[in-house]
């Protein structure tokens, strides 16, 4: 199950807060991957790609077996080897 900041159901970070602050305060609690709620995929937290979606839709984990076993599929942007590697398994009809 998907671990939240402060045991929330969706965890949403303020827009006045700076990036770096927001950061910091997810990789205290642990976190080391983000996830967009809306399109079931996950990435590395320092993603461009991720740091251009709602906060409304951010979801965070603690490891990339968490995210998987949530229903999420790796960003292709800054996960290309795992995204090259569940595209081809989606493929193939392994997923």
């Amino acid at each position: 199950m998907m671990q939240k900041l402060d045991n929330m159901v969706t965890a949403q970070v303020s827009l006045g807060a700076s990036m770096f602050a927001q950061l910091r305060g997810i990789v205290q609690h642990g976190f080391r991957y983000a996830g967009n709620q809306s399109l079931k995929i996950y990435g590395t937290l320092q993603c461009t790609s991720g740091k251009r979606m709602k906060p409304k839709n951010r979801v965070f984990f603690h490891s990339l077996e968490e995210a998987a076993a949530a229903g999420y599929r790796p960003c292709g942007h800054c996960m290309r080897a795992a995204y090259a590697a569940w595209k081809i398994n989606k493929q193939n009809g392994t997923i």
